[in-house]
C-alpha cells in the first residue's frame, strides 16, 4: 500500500513558539491555517491544497541550500509576486529569485532561525 501524501514536516527550533507564529503570520502555514471541507479549522492541522510535490534527495555537497542545513522546505504559492511584496513590506529578505522553464518561478527566503524556505509558483496552477 503506497503512501498517499505528506503528513507533516517536523524540525527543531531554538524558540518553537516564536517560529510557529512567524510562519503563520508571514506565510499562512501551520496549525489553525486553512479549513477542511466543512469550513472548520484545527489548531494542530494546516489544511492545504493538494497538488504537485517534489521529494528529492540532494548530493551531500550541493550548494542549492546552505551546507549547514540538512533540509529545505518548499512551499507552493499561487501569487508569488503578491507573496514577495508582503514579505518585503515586512522587511524579510528575498535572497534568490529564478524561473525554471516548464516548472515555474521560485524565490528563497529564510525564517528567523536561518532555515531556508523555497517558494514555488508552479507554472500550471489550476
Amino acid at each position: 500500500m503506497p503512501v498517499i501524501g505528506m503528513g507533516g514536516y517536523f524540525f527543531r527550533a531554538k524558540d518553537p513558539a516564536t517560529l510557529k507564529a512567524w510562519y503563520k503570520e508571514h506565510l499562512g502555514v501551520g496549525g489553525g491555517c486553512g479549513a477542511d471541507e466543512n469550513g472548520e479549522s484545527n489548531e494542530w492541522v494546516w489544511f492545504h491544497q493538494g497538488g504537485p510535490m517534489v521529494f528529492e534527495p540532494f548530493k551531500q555537497d550541493s550548494d542549492y541550500f546552505p551546507a549547514d542545513r540538512t533540509s529545505m522546505v518548499n512551499l507552493r504559492v499561487r501569487d508569488l509576486d503578491g507573496m514577495l511584496a508582503g514579505l518585503r513590506s515586512a522587511d524579510i529578505e528575498i535572497s534568490r529569485e529564478e524561473t525554471m522553464e516548464g516548472v515555474g518561478r521560485f524565490a528563497r527566503i529564510h525564517d528567523p532561525e536561518g532555515n531556508p524556505i523555497e517558494l514555488w509558483e508552479w507554472d500550471r496552477q489550476p
